[in-house]
């Protein structure tokens, strides 16, 4: 199959596999030597999945998000992500399959404070010149609406609470309908009940059908996934099966 048949390709909505990766190895290079950051992981990450990853600072985490998300290049294996063979694709390419396959969702929210809410959740509509201006303003509504943000659409960010820009963060890495969420640490600057909530909305649109991987440092966010793998030193050393993957 071709680069852009691939990226044009439905997003997977069945029990199979959504995200494989084989034998996967990241080393950095630097001025002090090189630092193997993933040492082989193997992973099959199933459609529909709320996977999480636990593990302490500097195990290999967000490389392996990275890694499944092409915001970073594998040293030696394979990823495969929703049926196209990551691992060849070209930096230009990785970005735009990005765009249509994977919303990301990040700890510290990343909206743009001159933009109201609803402008944030458009954004990436935008940039992958998908639907007309007033279907990114229906879809945005919506979006907003099922994370129950939609009252302060018209509000600039910096105006709502930390748990409520993480709602808006959550509807923009929705907006090109997404097959997976990923989120690195997304409750980290919450509360924990706000933190709570924030999973609560996870696994949510993990029953609706979509595959998350999360990471969290938060052992009781651990056991709310439907599987958790614990990384230590690049290597999965845990792999559990917390109950059945859900089927919409």
């Amino acid at each position: 199959m071709t680069e852009q048949l691939l990226l044009n390709q439905e997003p997977i909505k069945t029990a199979d596999t959504m995200i494989d990766l084989q034998d996967v190895v990241k080393t950095y290079h630097g001025l002090g030597g090189s630092v193997t950051a993933l040492k082989g992981i193997n992973l099959r990450i199933a459609s529909g999945e709320f996977l999480v990853i636990t593990g302490k600072s500097g195990s290999g985490k967000t490389t392996l998000v990275n890694m499944i998300t092409g915001l970073d290049r594998l040293t030696t294996g394979e990823i495969w992500v929703g049926g196209a063979p990551l691992h060849r694709f070209s930096s230009d390419k990785a970005a735009k399959w990005r765009g249509k396959m994977i919303g990301v969702v990040f700890q510290s929210f990343e909206l743009l404070a001159s933009l109201s809410v609803m402008r944030n959740v458009m954004l990436p509509m935008d940039f992958a010149n998908r639907y007309s201006v007033r279907e990114q303003e229906q879809r945005a509504m919506q979006l907003l609406e099922q994370v129950e943000i939609a009252d302060h659409a018209h509000k600039l960010p910096t105006a709502l609470s930390g748990g409520q820009q993480q709602r808006v963060a959550i509807a923009r890495a929705m907006a090109n309908d997404p097959a997976i969420l990923v989120a690195d640490e997304p409750t980290g600057s919450l509360d924990s009940s706000t933190a709570s909530a924030v999973i609560d909305l996870f696994a949510a649109l993990a029953r609706q059908g979509r595959t998350i991987v999360l990471v969290t440092h938060d052992r009781d966010i651990s056991k709310r996934g439907t599987r958790a793998i614990t990384l230590a030193d690049g290597l999965i050393v845990r792999d559990e099966r917390l109950q059945e993957v859900p089927h919409a």
